[in-house]
């Protein structure tokens, strides 16, 4: 299990600190929530703050857009060479064309699903992508519980998967613990984004390893 801890719950006035000291706990990505008070009802950061996280990270970046006019967006964070870049499918009306734009700036594109989008709207772009986000919360605040049910979403995702692109990951990020860690496991999950669970723990290396 890949772990990517969410900066969202971090420590925003000692954030350079906290991306040192996940980096050093072992972390395998920093997940980035790029939100603009439209798609969800929450601001969080932009390029300026996201670059300087860049530059002291020695992990990739996993950004997230949470966001209207994806296309925007992208070109204001793919200067910054994250190893994936998400987008909501539920704002994209032209997904493919995005997801090559991604692509071609070097950027792994990946696609979101928000807890109540269906995993068959992935079925004509499955092979296109490198990454399925899954949302195990509504998006727009860290802190949130685990929604159940979601895991059988994940289970028919990972079967489209290993049917149409068996290279695909499968990511979920929200409420994530290591009480459900194993579940996820079982279903199919590569990369779990951990907010609170990680941040709010006293030791960062051994949240990770918990989710391991």
């Amino acid at each position: 299990m890949l772990v990517a801890p969410s900066i969202l719950s971090a420590d925003f006035l000692n954030l350079g600190s906290e991306i040192k000291s996940i980096c050093q706990a072992g972390c395998d990505y920093v997940h980035i929530d790029v939100m603009d008070g439209h798609f969800v009802p929450n601001l969080t950061i932009g390029p300026l703050v996201v670059k300087k996280v860049a530059e002291i990270s020695s992990k990739p970046l996993d950004i997230h857009l949470m966001v209207r006019n994806a296309g925007f967006f992208v070109d204001l964070f793919a200067p910054l060479k994250p190893e994936f870049m998400s987008v909501h499918i539920e704002e994209e009306k032209h997904l493919h064309r995005l997801i090559q734009y991604i692509r071609s700036y070097g950027i792994r594109p990946s696609v979101v699903l928000n807890p109540h989008s269906s995993e068959e709207t992935l079925k004509y772009i499955i092979k296109d992508i490198e990454m399925v986000l899954v949302m195990s919360v509504n998006p727009g605040f860290g802190g949130q519980k685990f929604i159940d049910g979601i895991e059988k979403k994940i289970s028919n995702l990972k079967e489209m998967i290993d049917k149409y692109n068996p290279s695909c990951l499968i990511e979920v990020d929200g409420g994530v613990n290591n009480k459900n860690i194993d579940l996820l496991k079982i279903v199919g999950v590569d990369i779990v984004v951990a907010g609170s669970y990680i941040f709010t723990n006293n030791d960062y290396a051994k949240a990770i390893s918990s989710l391991r």
